[in-house]
């Protein structure tokens, strides 16, 4: 079977003025003793290849080119209606000798189509069946239903979905939910609107990290305005009364920032297959964000010190980065993950001169210094140093 994306598979379906799904048949790659085979498409579907419906009686067909998994191959195909006599359907056809999708192991799998504005056509290829009920699921279409349009007003961009689904979200809530709740929603609202796979999780992890953190702040700030609005929009009754609420306001976004993005780092962790846990008590009863593999190898003397890694996260580092120093005295070399976008000179410096590395989402690197970016990693690198260590 030939690798295949979900979410190329919906980033296709996205950009399209038309599409429609079907899944493969029997009949589709000959297996029930027709003389033609290929793609059999719906009625109502010909308005991707043709003006007008087909009369029965006649045939009619246009000959196109379709870009197959967003590139791997494109085949010289024909899109016909089959008319004359006791014909009455459409189907592509003229794929080339050797066609891969025309074998009998892709029966079952769905088959999306898709013309773009200028005229272009793409298909894609499901056979993974989470891959396919997610993308059902992405556009509700009916998973049971073999052939079906796609239409326009039920293609959302991921951030008309988003949008959709943090409204449902703050109408159901009087009050903040807990913080890891909340995280976990918007995770897998991004990752439902985007097409994500636990290895885009991986593979992109400095991307993925900013949608989430992104998408978080975006509906705490819509809770917020609901669940607050009734207070600021009376007058308060003295300075102290307005001061403490907009103490309460700032204490409980910097609280909910710093856990949100310790629950986000260990998802990708966990996409990545990591081996890591989170607040292992060390020396002086501290407690370090994340030890790589885990507490118990930590605190055995016998496990390789090498082969340890401590990870902090804080969203801002500017004034806060020597509280990880002393978090874990076996492990002389400390990353910590930060969303600070550049400190100065003396700071970098000073991180360099007591072993810190700074760990940033990719696109924050060019924000420092460049002198010490040997000294800054990216979130995608600092997994691959951590899979190294544990292979």
């Amino acid at each position: 079977m030939i690798e295949e994306s979900l979410q190329d598979a919906i980033q296709l379906v996205n950009e399209s003025e038309f599409a429609y799904c079907h899944y493969i048949t029997p009949n589709d790659v000959g297996e029930t003793g027709s003389h033609q085979y290929g793609f059999t498409f719906a009625k109502p579907c010909y308005k991707m290849f043709f003006d007008e419906p087909g009369v029965k009686g006649l045939n009619k067909d246009e000959f196109i080119e379709i870009d197959w998994q967003k590139g791997l191959f494109k085949t010289q195909s024909r899109a016909i209606y089959y008319g004359v006599g006791t014909r009455n359907e459409y189907r592509i056809t003229r794929f080339g000798r050797g066609f891969e999708f025309l074998r009998d192991d892709y029966i079952g799998s769905l088959q999306i189509m898709t013309r773009n504005r200028e005229g272009n056509y793409c298909a894609y290829i499901l056979s993974n069946q989470d891959n396919i009920e997610d993308f059902m699921d992405a556009f509700s279409l009916d998973l049971f239903k073999g052939n079906q349009v796609i239409e326009r007003a039920s293609i959302l961009s991921p951030d008309e979905r988003l949008s959709n689904d943090f409204q449902a979200f703050i109408d159901a809530h009087t009050d903040f939910p807990d913080t890891i709740q909340m995280a976990t929603f918007v995770r897998q609202c991004v990752i439902t609107a985007n097409g994500y796979t636990e290895s885009t999780i991986s593979s992109e992890a400095d991307k993925v990290i900013l949608k989430w953190i992104d998408a978080e702040y975006q509906l705490f700030r819509g809770l917020e305005e609901k669940i607050y609005r009734p207070v600021f929009t009376r007058p308060f009754e003295n300075c102290q009364s307005l001061v403490e609420f907009s103490n309460t306001i700032l204490n409980r976004r910097k609280s909910r920032a710093g856990k949100s993005l310790e629950h986000h780092l260990a998802e990708i962790f966990s996409a990545s297959h990591l081996r890591f846990e989170e607040q292992v008590i060390t020396e002086n009863k501290k407690k370090p964000d994340f030890i790589f593999p885990d507490g118990e190898s930590y605190h055995n003397f016998m496990f390789p010190a090498d082969k340890l890694t401590m990870l902090g996260a804080k969203t801002t580092c500017k004034d806060r980065w020597r509280q990880v120093l002393n978090e874990a005295n076996r492990i002389p070399n400390k990353h910590l993950f930060t969303l600070q976008r550049g400190v100065s000179r003396n700071q970098l410096q000073e991180m360099k001169d007591e072993h810190l590395t700074l760990v940033v989402p990719k696109e924050n690197k060019s924000l420092f210094l460049p002198e010490f970016h040997e000294n800054i990693m990216c979130l995608s690198d600092f997994i691959g140093m951590v899979r190294e260590r544990q292979c």
